[in-house]
């Protein structure tokens, strides 16, 4: 067919129809949302216009920031209040009781206006439908066994429906449909309809009551029950799973303390033995090789020299087989272990790359300096070392003072990152703890910083101070670590240096002579 023929012939009649059903759906949807959205503006304008009154309300009810007066201090706001207050009285064991016996009193005021008397088998059967609810909690499946079945056999004998059996009925099926597992309140949605069309078919009791009605009433009673159960059972096992989270973040936070309180015995034990062996090594050589260099010697002396090699080998293995205890189950470090040990005389140079890497810091010295023995200055080293450290990573950019002071029976050791030079005096004073920050001019946030570095720097978060404590303890000297009064953070170990002989104690309790 050619253009023409369809101009002659017009609209082909079978396409019409369709085009105009589809234009009028088109049509009959725009006005529907037309309406709609008239109804939204006016919503709109409502809901703008009691917002002042919902937010004062709310700041009444709630106790939340409003313009309205707000709730005194020290007491609970009322919404709060009756919730709490209700949900006490929910979970109390003579709830389940009186609401029983008030639906009781309830569907017999109910029938009085319709019966003779109440003691009548409409009577027994508002009854049985009611009063069972008193056990409701103990004994859920045969309370509800009873309560359907007296409201079923009071349907199928003709007698009136009340309000409160019917409540009763539906209540009980909230109750079961709360209680049961999904498959249960399942089978029991099917029977229930199936005894509501029983009902429909074989009496005429719910001749006012829309089928339609019934059946969603019935299932809706079901249906809420289990979200409610649903609801419950997502709340307790994300209780558990929250308890079950935090027990495996104690157990992980435990293990880490561990780790990292292992790993530093393991490094502490290494640079000892690098240090001790090396010097009761030599001891131990030099007593051999005495009787055969010195031609003159007597009886006596070549056999204290061959006593002295003799101790000194047996210090050396039982100095590694103690050693070998705090390098047990240690994984090793990447660490050279013919390396020379680093000493005080190394300071400057640490100095140097704690400033190349951006940050400020200053070194005094103060006393009279003199060579120490290799552990304390190697100790000394470390715990001023772990500090720089600390406060690169806490306080970045932060000024850092350094003070080294030789005492006539003590290094003692200071590391600030807010400038302050005081002399410390850790050893005359009971072994502190962590410090508390006082009053701080530039306000809490030094203060909070402080505290948040210590407990970061823990064996939680690191072995910083783990390492510079068992240091200090381990030759018997003092350390403390916290907040500093002038703000910033302080760092202070004492190490005794008349005291060597207690060094491998490693508990500090041991005091250098003539100190308490």
């Amino acid at each position: 067919m050619t253009t023409d023929d369809k101009a002659r012939t017009g609209p082909d009649p079978a396409g019409f129809g369709p085009a105009v059903a589809h234009h009028a759906w088109r049509l009959s949807g725009r006005i529907v949302a037309g309406v709609g959205q008239l109804l939204l503006w006016i919503l709109t304008g409502i809901g703008t216009l009691l917002r002042p009154l919902a937010v004062r309300l709310g700041a009444r009810l709630n106790g939340r920031a409003g313009p309205g007066p707000g709730v005194p201090a020290g007491q609970t706001a009322p919404l709060p209040r009756w919730i709490k207050t209700w949900r006490d009285v929910v979970g109390s064991w003579y709830f389940a009781p009186l609401t029983g016996l008030a639906l009781t009193i309830a569907a017999l005021a109910e029938l009085a206006p319709r019966v003779d008397s109440p003691i009548s088998l409409a009577g027994g059967f508002a009854v049985a439908a009611t009063l069972p609810l008193v056990w409701r909690r103990e004994n859920l499946r045969a309370v509800a066994a009873v309560v359907l079945s007296a409201v079923a056999a009071s349907l199928l004998t003709g007698q009136l429906l009340l309000v409160t059996t019917s409540f009763a009925a539906l209540y009980t099926l909230y109750a079961l449909g709360r209680g049961l597992p999904r498959q249960s309140t399942g089978v029991l949605a099917v029977g229930s309809v199936a005894a509501l069309g029983v009902v429909y078919l074989a009496t005429g009791t719910l001749d006012d009551v829309p089928w339609p009605a019934a059946i969603v009433a019935v299932l809706a009673a079901i249906g809420l029950g289990d979200a409610r159960r649903v609801v419950e059972s997502a709340g307790r096992t994300e209780a558990e799973a929250a308890e079950r989270t935090n027990e495996t973040l104690t157990r992980l936070t435990a293990v880490q303390r561990e780790q990292a309180v292992m790993r530093e015995r393991a490094r502490i034990a290494r640079e000892l033995h690098d240090v001790v062996a090396h010097s009761v090594s030599m001891i131990a050589v030099q007593a051999e090789t005495a009787p055969y260099t010195m031609e003159s010697l007597s009886p006596e002396a070549r056999a204290g020299y061959t006593e002295i090699a003799k101790t000194a080998r047996e210090a050396l293995v039982e100095m590694r087989r103690l050693l070998s205890v705090l390098r047990a189950d240690a994984a090793p470090e990447p660490e050279a272990a013919n390396s020379p040990q680093p000493r005080l005389d190394r300071l400057p140079d640490l100095i140097e790359q704690h400033r190349g890497a951006g940050g400020h810091v200053d070194l005094a010295v103060h006393g009279d300096p003199r060579a120490l023995s290799t552990t304390v200055e190697l100790s000394a080293y470390r715990i001023v070392q772990e500090a720089l450290t600390n406060a690169r990573r806490h306080a970045p950019g932060a000024g850092v003072r350094v003070d080294l002071t030789f005492l006539p029976d003590r290094l003692a050791v200071r590391v600030q990152d807010n400038g302050a030079s005081a002399a410390t005096q850790v050893l005359n004073r009971p072994n502190p703890g962590p410090r508390t920050a006082g009053a701080d001019p530039a306000g809490p946030t030094s203060a909070d910083a402080g505290r948040t570095r210590l407990e970061t720097s823990g064996p939680g978060g690191g072995h910083g101070l783990v390492g510079m404590r068992e240091r200090a303890t381990m030759l018997g000297g003092r350390f403390s670590a916290g907040p500093a009064t002038q703000g910033g953070f302080l760092v202070e170990a004492e190490l005794p240096v008349t005291n060597e002989g207690n060094s491998f104690r490693g508990n500090g309790s041991q005091a250098p002579p003539g100190r308490p």
